[in-house]
């Protein structure tokens, strides 16, 4: 019998989302900068305004609130100068979340699919566990949903929520999209100041995908998280039947030369949304459908902020 708190490795199911949150307490999310005091929020925005922390003073201009002046420097210049603050505040973290048909695919313990429900289940619950908000851009081809970010645990079920309904192998959406159509659509939802994580395997990626996030890099930070089969890297010899859902084949990986071009096909698509992602200064990580989701994000957020540091 399975326990529904793992899952069938198939279907998403919210216990076996919620059953992650103990093990995500540890979790650290990179931020921008670390904020001075915790009362106010846990990380330092990139807006200035009045606020907790002095960042410094520049010439008065017309409109600037004078209850802000800064006198010590306007004596010793004999100009108007005025003090600029740095405000705390919680910062909105947002999944974006792939569901196009490439993603419903798996040999080994779950779909794709399943395993960036897990990936994007273990962010909800750090988020939320450090004080930011969390929300979600769900895309599948033809169609979007957006839920905004929320504080605490009720912004963590709903994205669980979301993830449940979108992520459903029994209504895998036809078509397909480019990668680039949702990112301009997040780009003009996300406010400023976001930390915002990409989910996807990118076979949907294409060459405007570099313009939207460039834009996007520009005022958030960005991570990419590709998610990945073993059987997407490499195959046993041996003749398979394949399907893209409308068409057969049979693929026959006896002969050395047609696996090592199937694992040269497997490298380039590898390779490149992750020189597109560190091209635009943005992070990176890999899960496969054998890791541990919580394992690999604990790893490789620790490394970025490392990188970071």
């Amino acid at each position: 019998m399975t326990d529904i708190r793992q899952g069938d490795g198939i279907r998403l199911s919210a216990p076996e989302l919620i059953a992650l949150k103990p093990r995500c307490n540890a979790l650290s999310l990179p931020m921008h900068r670390p904020a001075a005091s915790a009362l106010a929020g846990a990380y330092r925005s990139r807006f200035r305004g009045r606020g907790v922390d002095f960042v410094e003073s520049r010439g008065y201009l017309p409109g600037d609130d004078i209850r802000n002046m800064d006198w010590r420097v306007t004596a010793r210049t004999g100009k108007p100068h005025t003090k600029i603050f740095q405000e705390e505040r919680e910062r909105p973290v947002l999944v974006v979340v792939d569901a196009s048909s490439s993603l419903y695919f798996g040999t080994r313990k779950r779909l794709k699919s399943v395993a960036v429900g897990h990936l994007a289940a273990a962010i909800a619950w750090s988020a939320v566990r450090r004080g930011d908000r969390i929300g979600a851009f769900l895309f599948a081809p033809g169609e979007h949903r957006e839920l905004r970010p929320a504080g605490g645990r009720r912004g963590a079920m709903r994205v669980i929520q979301g993830l449940v309904e979108w992520l459903n192998p029994e209504s895998v959406p036809a078509g397909s999209e480019p990668l680039s159509a949702a990112l301009e659509r997040v780009r003009h939802a996300v406010r400023p100041g976001s930390l915002v994580l990409i989910i996807s395997d990118f076979f949907s990626l294409d060459e405007q995908c570099h313009r939207h996030l460039s834009r996007l890099r520009q005022h958030n930070d960005v991570i990419g998280c590709q998610v990945m089969d073993p059987a997407e890297q490499s195959l046993p010899a041996g003749r398979f039947p394949i399907s893209d859902g409308e068409h057969s084949s049979m693929l026959d990986t006896h002969q050395q030369q047609s696996r090592q071009r199937y694992v040269s096909m497997s490298t380039t698509h590898a390779d490149m949304p992750r020189h597109m992602f560190q091209r635009h200064k943005c992070g990176w990580l890999v899960l496969k459908t054998t890791d541990d989701p919580v394992d690999v994000l604990g790893r490789e957020l620790r490394l970025l902020i490392g990188r970071a540091t």
